[in-house]
């Protein structure tokens, strides 16, 4: 699966951050998605609302169909139902969404030659690398991994990156050019600690200043819950929908996760 923003622009720009709040009138609507894979049902009747602006957080047990849910809004998958984004304008019509992704980890060879200015040329520009990075493509990368607290990393191959910086680099790298809706599948899997607080930092920021509709994948309920301004329980449909408090407070989501009172409650 490619990371990166989708779409078919030509001359990706950096972000442009808000002036203002996030709006919220602008909206991403799942309406009643479905996945079927020969004769298994992996999702079925998904119906999902998310403003510009707004972090979600998707938990769910193991095989309930959360990547799945992101590979078919992103077009990978065949599906039923639609993926509608509704733009803040009176009078704008309906669309696909421009959609960045963050995958839970980049398939590399960890001895290659690559560096993060490297990835963001062959990413960016229609200019094969081995030509040498362009200064519209270095400078696109300067700017953008300055977003997400990466500026320094230009030079570094990937190889040498941590888990952490390799996720700030590849959501650098997701934001160009500036998506409609964020996707990020389980993007801290492997951080420590302090590299996923970073992490949920950065794209909490993100959201609110480039009105971002962020979905992400999680497991770790305690920094999603901190964080999310809504949460999600998906298990081949969705269960749960709420705030963080609401939807951990369910009886059916402390069974799955093995909660105990108090547990994964935003601190």
């Amino acid at each position: 699966m490619r990371a990166g923003a989708m779409n078919n622009e030509s001359e990706p720009s950096p972000l442009q951050p808000s002036t203002a709040p996030a709006c919220g009138a602008c909206c991403t609507r799942i309406v009643d998605l479905g996945v079927k894979i020969g004769p298994t049902t992996i999702l079925e009747h998904v119906h999902l609302h998310m403003h510009c602006g707004q972090l979600t957080t998707l938990i769910g047990p193991n095989g309930a169909g959360k990547t799945t849910l992101l590979r078919a809004m992103m077009g990978e998958l065949p599906h039923t139902g639609e993926l509608r984004f509704i733009p803040m304008h009176k009078g704008s019509r309906e669309k696909r969404p421009r959609i960045g992704y963050v995958p839970q980890k980049l398939d590399m060879d960890a001895l290659s030659p690559i560096t993060v200015r490297d990835l963001f040329a062959g990413a960016t520009v229609r200019r094969p690398v081995w030509l040498g990075v362009s200064r519209q493509a270095s400078q696109i990368a300067d700017s953008q991994l300055a977003l997400v607290g990466a500026d320094g990393l230009q030079n570094k191959k990937l190889g040498q990156l941590s888990c952490g910086q390799l996720q700030r680099v590849m959501l650098a790298l997701a934001l160009t050019p500036t998506p409609e809706i964020l996707l990020l599948d389980e993007p801290v899997s492997g951080m420590d600690q302090a590299g996923i607080l970073l992490f949920y930092q950065v794209v909490s920021r993100l959201r609110r200043d480039y009105d971002l509709s962020v979905l992400l994948i999680s497991h770790d309920l305690g920094a999603a819950a901190r964080f999310a301004d809504r949460m999600v329980f998906l298990n081949r449909t969705i269960l749960h929908d709420g705030t963080p408090s609401e939807v951990l407070s369910q009886p059916l989501v402390r069974q799955t996760f093995g909660l105990n009172y108090g547990e994964g409650a935003a601190s």
